[in-house]
Order: structure tokens, then sequence, then C-alpha cells
């Protein structure tokens, strides 16, 4: 090496130096430029809004639409940046969030990983198949594949182990990207209400009249719709098992409306009462033969664990709560108390 140097002549050690020099210089300046690129924040103006790339988008029209949004200073940004890293072929189509201070690289990892924009929608307890329905239908982000809203033919269409799809989905909040179809969201809720029965029915209480998860589960609506409190669920499957071990009719309002489809208009009267109908359990003996409504966890662990008073009879104070009896005497007092008129369930 020294042998080397001192061949080269003054003129020859400073070009050698001076290459040396440049060479360091530009890959500092190279450095420092790799480092602005990936770190550049794309312009949101302090909120946070949308991208959508949808499909057969390029790297280059992606780029270009940044810019043309005001998101990037120029068109050419994000290509460079991708295919300097190899990742203009793996960029997936979706919706994606851009939140204040996310950086370029941020948010080529995301189009890259697809993490795209989460929707949502949310079933409530106590909710009917038609309910259920008209929120999935209210909502652009989700495809809509049903075209037939009757209750069998959806269970059908579904799969479902049983003819009647009514409160066969559990509530609760569901996410989801643009273009999930309405089947695939209610085969996710009817999973999660196999899960929740299943694990329900394994430590169920002794001594239960139900043949099968199903008839607990069509209870559990009864008492969903019969009361909104938690403390109240098991007093209420209490009441109404009870019945059902004595011979006794349900005598639940909520299935008479439901019975009643969009005939019911707000109240109930003692015509409604008498009318024969499948649900109708002022006349029918047990119970209906589908759930009425969509039951929480809440209500099919007190299908399954009720309560071990003997109360046979409830009626409602007023305040959402209930005042319950163990004998027709003294319920036929609460009634007169809290309702003023005769009105026995």
């Amino acid at each position: 090496m020294a042998n080397w140097l001192s061949k080269l002549s003054r003129s020859n050690w400073y070009f050698a130096v001076a290459g040396l020099s440049l060479f360091c210089l530009c890959s500092i300046s190279a450095l420092l430029g790799w480092n602005k690129l990936s770190n550049y924040r794309i312009n949101l103006d302090g909120s946070t809004e949308i991208f959508t790339v949808n499909p057969g988008n390029s790297l280059t029209s992606i780029s270009a639409k940044l810019a043309a949004e005001g998101r990037v200073p120029n068109p050419h940004l994000m290509t460079i940046y991708a295919k300097l890293l190899g990742l203009e072929k793996s960029i997936q189509e979706g919706e994606y969030l851009l939140e204040p201070e996310i950086t370029m690289a941020e948010l080529v990892k995301k189009m890259v990983n697809g993490d795209k924009f989460q929707h949502k929608v949310t079933f409530l307890e106590g909710w009917s198949l038609h309910q259920v329905l008209a929120e999935l239908r209210s909502r652009s982000s989700i495809r809509q594949e049903i075209d037939n809203y009757d209750p069998e033919h959806i269970a059908k269409l579904l799969g479902l182990n049983v003819r009647n799809a009514e409160g066969m989905f559990f509530p609760d909040t569901y996410f989801f990207t643009r273009n999930t179809s309405d089947i695939q969201i209610l085969k996710r809720a009817n999973t999660k209400l196999n899960k929740v029965l299943h694990d329900s029915w394994e430590s169920r209480g002794e001594g239960l009249p139900f043949s099968d998860p199903y008839e607990a589960l069509i209870l559990a609506s009864i008492i969903e719709k019969e009361s909104g409190l938690n403390s109240e669920r098991k007093k209420i499957s209490g009441v109404f098992l009870r019945r059902i071990s004595l011979g006794m009719r349900l005598q639940s309002d909520p299935t008479v409306i439901y019975g009643m489809g969009l005939k019911f208009k707000g109240n109930i009267t003692r015509q409604d009462l008498i009318e024969n109908t499948a649900y109708n359990t002022y006349r029918i003996d047990g119970l209906p033969p589908t759930p009425i409504a969509l039951a929480g966890k809440a209500s099919i662990e007190a299908s399954l664990n009720p309560s071990k008073a003997d109360f046979l009879y409830f009626v409602s104070q007023g305040d959402g709560s209930h005042y319950f009896s163990e004998t027709l005497s003294e319920h036929n007092a609460a009634v007169d108390k809290y309702q003023r008129e005769s009105n026995t369930r």
C-alpha cells in the first residue's frame, strides 16, 4: 500500500482524495435525501381522511392522485419511494385512514400490509330480524347480496341449522372493510351467537325443560324484550320456567306484539290477547316457535341459570323495573298499585 501511494504523483493524490470526498459527500446527501423522503408528512390540514385505492390503480396513478389532492407536492414522490424499496407491485386496493402527522413511509406500509379502514355496524339487543336487515341496507359500505328478506329464505341462504333466521344473530358491533357483503356480516354474527350459546349451554343449571340450546335461545329472546335490567333477567327467567313446570302459559306481552307484526300500533287490546297466532303465549302452551328478537349474553345466561325464587308474576313499576310476586292476589294488588288496571301477565 505504501509503495502504491508513493508512486502516485502529487496531482494524482489530489484527485484521489477529492474523489473520495465527493463520494462521501454524495452518500451523505443521498442518505439525508432518503430520510427526508421517507419521513415526508402527508398534507391533511390537521384532519382525518379516507384515501381510496381502487382496483387496478397503478403506483403512478396513486402518487398522481395524492399530488392532485394536494397531499404531496410532486406526483412522482411516492412512486420514487416505493420503487426504491421494490414495493411498487405490492400496493393493495382498499380504503386507508390518513391521520394527522402520517408520513409517506407509513402510508406505503399501510397499503402494502392491507391495513384497511374498518367500517362498523351495530346490532342491538332486542332487535328483530327486520331491524337487522334494515341496518345492513342503510350502509353504502356494505355490498347488498340479499334480495329476499323472508326469514326462512335467509336461514337457507346462510346455511343455518334452523328453518327461521329470526333471533339467530348476536347483538354486537362488527367491523368490516368496504364491499364486505351483508351475507358475510350475518354469518359472522351467527357464528358469534353459536359460540355464546354453546358456552352458556355448557354451564347451564339443572332441571331445565329445554331439549336443545335453540329452545333456551327462544326464552332468552323473550327475557330480552321483557326487561333491560341485568338484575331482573334471572328472576324473569325463573318466572317463565316455573310457569312451564306448572303447566301455565307464559302470557308474555312481547310475544303477542311479535305475532301481531305490522298490526301493532303501540298498544295491546283485549282482542289482541285472545287472537290466535303462533306467538301469542296467552293462547299457546309453552314456547313460541322461534325467537322474537336478538338476545344478548346476559339474557342467554339467564335463560339457562334462572333465579331459584318462587315468583310466578311480575308487573312494570313504570321506571323500567318490575315488581315480582309469588301469588296471584299479591300480583293483582301490584297491578292495581302500579298500573291501576287489571292486566295480568
